[in-house]
């Protein structure tokens, strides 16, 4: 069992509709009692604590926390690439955006970009299982509560979801500095964008199944932006050329 914390994590877990057990009540000022209003209208159970125990289960609370069940696989936002692409096909998609995450192993990274992901409508998420950030408690804080939302598939193999998309007609683009700059590239249609991970980069194999690379033309003296940073920032073109 994990604890969110943040206002906004809790706020949007909520009113998802996704699981969650107790919301763990210590103190509630102004911005609590309008989340406590927001649980009880969604028949979430309460439960007062003291500050000492809460502080115990939950160091970084404000006074309220809520209670998820780590191992519950009903998350609505969770769901297979196959089903994905089965969906995709019945709506005729014209346009979709996908970003797989290769490697993205720090939690504050992760959820930036998920909260990037929600901003520029994202069709899904795609992270190798057990090898990333996405199940550490902060993730819905750093998210402000975007993990709710968006859409998320979990691989044991990354080369082969890449595989999958390309066969479904998908435009692979990974994310390298030295890649031809992202304005120049052609957005429209399906598209999925490849982030590597921080240090090491875009793995190998799944580089070779990319159709090609694409970058943020920067003028900077340090090696490179931040992966959230520049994923936002491809998000926003393509979602710029798709909405011209």
């Amino acid at each position: 069992m994990t604890y969110l914390t943040g206002f906004h994590a809790i706020e949007e877990r909520i009113k998802s509709g996704l699981s969650c057990g107790s919301l763990l009540v210590a103190k509630a000022g102004p911005r609590a009692k309008e989340i406590i209003t927001l649980a009880v209208n969604n028949k979430i159970r309460l439960e007062r604590t003291g500050t000492y125990d809460l502080d115990g289960l939950a160091p970084d609370n404000r006074g309220i926390a809520l209670q998820i069940f780590e191992n519950d696989r009903t998350d609505s936002a969770d769901i297979s690439l196959e089903n994905f692409l089965a969906n995709l096909d019945d709506k005729n998609s014209k346009n979709a955006l996908v970003l797989i995450l290769d490697e993205i192993t720090d939690p504050h990274n992760y959820g930036a970009i998920l909260r990037c992901c929600d901003q520029f409508a994202v069709d899904l998420v795609i992270s190798r299982n057990r090898r990333n950030a996405k199940h550490s408690a902060i993730l819905s804080q750093t998210s402000a509560g975007a993990v709710s939302w968006v859409a998320q598939a979990e691989t044991p193999n990354l080369v082969r979801a890449a595989e999958d998309l390309k066969e479904a007609g998908f435009w692979i683009y990974g994310a390298d500095m030295e890649g031809e700059p992202v304005y120049k590239k052609d957005l429209n249609g399906k598209v999925a964008f490849v982030m590597g991970g921080e240090g090491s980069g875009i793995s190998r194999l799944l580089r070779e199944r990319c159709d090609g690379l694409t970058g943020i033309p920067s003028c900077g003296k340090i090696d490179s932006l931040n992966v959230s940073v520049a994923a936002g920032i491809l998000l926003y073109e393509a979602r710029r050329q798709i909405q011209k």
